[in-house]
C-alpha cells in the first residue's frame, strides 16, 4: 500500500510491480489529478494552464496499479490498517508513505494571511486560483530567492508584470551555486527588469483584507498587490508522527539506508523522509523529485526483502533550471561548502562552446567550475551555465560524485563528440575542467624539479 501519488508514490508502485509480479499493489491520493511539482512555476508564464502540467495515471494503470482517491487520516501500524476521511480503510503487509511536502508558512511575517497572499500548494484548483489572481495582479513580491522564488520570478515577469524578489540571504540560489553563477542570474533577472532585492528582510505585509505593500526593515514600503511566498517546504509527516512513527527535529520521518522507517513493515520516501548529505552524513533540508525517485526505486524493490542491493548513501543534492534561455545546473557541494567543513580542494574551472566551431548558429558559451579534495583528487562538487546540454552534463557528474571519481578520471574519460551537438574534444568542459585542477597539483610537485 503506498499513500501518496507524486514522484515518490507512483515509482514506489510500479518498481514493487517490477520487483514481486503478480501482488496487490495500492495507491491512495488524495488529489484528483496530481501536478508536476517541478513544473508549477511554468504555469504562469509558458504554460497557462494546470491542465497542461499534470502527471498522466497511465505507469500506474499499464502497472496495474489500484489507483484510490481519498484522504488518509489514520495509520494503524498495530493492526496494519490504514483509514481515510470517508472511514474506508485499506490493510497491507507493506505501507510506504510518500507524503510529499508543505510549503512553509512565515508566521513570523504580520499579513501572511491576507488575501492574495498564496503559498505554493500542489492543488490544481488552489494553482488555477493563483493563475486567475496573477493575470489580474500588476505589482508582484516574490518572498524567497530559492529555486521556487527565482523561476516564480522569471515566469511571471514574461507577462509584464512589475515584479520584485526579495531574498535575506546574500545572494539568490546561495546553497546550490557559487558566486560567480549566482551574480550571473542576478544580473539576468534585473537587465529583464526584475527588481533583486538580496539582504532583504521583509518586516511586514501591509493591507487590510487584501495585500497592499511590502514593508522592508529599513521602513520602505512597495506597492505590491500579490504576493507569492516561495521560502521552500517542509515534510508532510503528520500521519506518521501521530502513528507513532520515529521524526527527527525538523519534522522528517526517519529512515535507514533501505528507506525503512521505524516500524520494520513501514518505508518512507521523497519530501516527507529524512535526508542526510552523501558527503558529511548530516541533516539536509534538500527535497527533489530526482531523490525521491531515487528513493522509490529502493522502497519498491526492497518492501519484502533486500532484492535490489542499494542503500541510499545520501542525497547529492543535484539541481537544474533554466532562466532567460540560459540553464543553471549544479551538483554537490558548493566551494563555500566545502570550506565551511573543513575540506582542502582544488578547483577546475573552463569556459567553452557547446558547439565546435563555437561560430555555428546557436552555440552558447559553457561555464564550468569542478570542486575536488586535493588530498584524494575526488571529485566534490560541481556547477555548469550554458545550454541546454549543461542539464544532462550535470547527471554525468552527479554520477561521477556518487562513484568517487577522481580529476584524472574525469580528465581521461572518453566522449562522443560531433560538430552540431557538443563542445569540441579537445575543449569537453569536463575534461578540461579536471585538467585544470590537475595543474594545480602540477605545480607543486614541478617545485625543484630539473629539467
Amino acid at each position: 500500500l503506498v499513500i501518496g501519488g507524486s514522484a515518490g508514490g507512483i515509482l514506489s508502485a510500479t518498481m514493487a510491480r517490477k520487483a514481486y509480479g503478480d501482488i496487490d499493489i495500492t495507491v491512495i491520493r488524495d488529489t484528483d489529478a496530481v501536478m508536476v511539482p517541478c513544473g508549477i512555476p511554468y504555469i504562469y508564464g509558458t504554460l497557462r494552464c494546470t491542465d497542461k502540467n499534470v502527471i498522466p495515471d497511465k505507469m500506474l494503470l499499464e502497472a496495474k496499479v489500484n489507483l484510490v482517491v481519498g484522504t488518509v487520516v489514520k495509520i494503524d501500524k498495530e493492526n496494519k490498517v490504514v483509514t481515510t476521511k470517508n472511514n474506508d480503510t485499506y490493510t497491507y503487509k507493506k505501507l510506504i508513505i510518500a507524503t510529499g511536502s508543505l510549503p512553509i508558512i512565515p508566521t513570523f511575517i504580520p499579513g501572511h494571511d491576507l488575501e492574495n497572499v498564496f503559498p505554493i500548494y500542489k492543488n490544481q484548483e488552489y494553482l488555477e486560483t493563483l493563475l486567475e489572481q496573477v493575470d489580474k495582479a500588476q505589482n508582484v513580491a516574490v518572498i524567497g530567492g530559492g529555486f521556487i522564488g527565482v523561476e516564480f520570478a522569471e515566469q511571471i515577469s514574461l507577462l509584464g508584470k512589475k515584479v520584485t524578489l526579495y531574498e535575506m540571504a546574500d545572494a539568490c540560489l546561495w546553497q546550490a551555486f557559487d558566486k560567480s553563477y549566482t551574480d550571473d542570474i542576478e544580473n539576468m533577472m534585473k537587465e529583464k527588469g526584475i527588481n533583486v532585492l538580496t539582504n532583504t528582510k521583509v518586516k511586514k505585509i501591509v493591507g487590510e483584507k487584501k495585500v497592499e505593500a511590502i514593508e522592508l526593515e529599513n521602513g520602505e514600503k512597495i506597492p505590491t498587490d500579490l504576493v507569492i511566498l516561495g521560502l521552500g517546504v517542509r515534510p508532510n509527516s503528520i500521519l506518521a508522527k501521530e502513528a507513532g512513527l520515529d521524526v527527527t527535529a525538523k519534522g522528517a520521518i526517519v529512515v535507514d539506508q533501505y528507506t525503512r522507517a521505524s516500524d520494520p513493515d513501514i518505508f518512507a520516501v521523497g519530501d516527507c523522509a529524512e535526508k542526510k548529505c552523501f558527503f558529511t552524513n548530516k541533516d539536509v533540508p534538500v527535497l527533489l523529485a530526482s531523490t525521491a525517485a531515487m528513493e522509490a526505486k529502493i522502497a519498491g524493490s526492497n518492501a519484502f526483502q533486500l532484492r535490489l542491493i542499494r542503500a541510499n548513501k545520501g542525497t547529492i543534492s543535484a539541481f537544474s533550471t533554466k532562466i532567460f534561455g540560459k540553464t543553471f545546473a549544479a551538483a554537490g557541494l558548493t566551494e563555500a561548502r566545502t570550506r565551511q567543513e573543513g575540506f582542502t580542494i582544488n578547483i577546475g574551472e573552463f569556459t567553452t562552446m557547446d558547439k565546435h566551431p563555437g561560430s555555428l548558429p546557436g552555440s552558447q558559451a559553457i561555464n564550468i567550475k569542478l570542486i575536488f579534495s586535493k588530498c584524494s583528487g575526488v571529485i566534490l562538487g560541481a556547477q555548469i551555465s550554458g545550454g541546454d546540454t549543461v542539464a544532462e552534463m550535470i547527471n554525468i557528474l552527479s554520477l561521477a560524485i556518487q562513484k568517487g571519481l577522481t580529476a584524472t578520471e574525469l580528465n581521461t574519460f572518453q566522449v562522443a563528440t560531433h560538430p552540431l551537438i557538443s563542445a569540441s574534444p579537445i575543449a569537453y568542459p569536463i575534461n578540461a575542467a579536471s585538467m585544470n585542477a590537475i595543474a594545480q597539483n602540477c605545480k607543486h610537485l614541478n617545485e625543484g624539479l630539473v629539467i
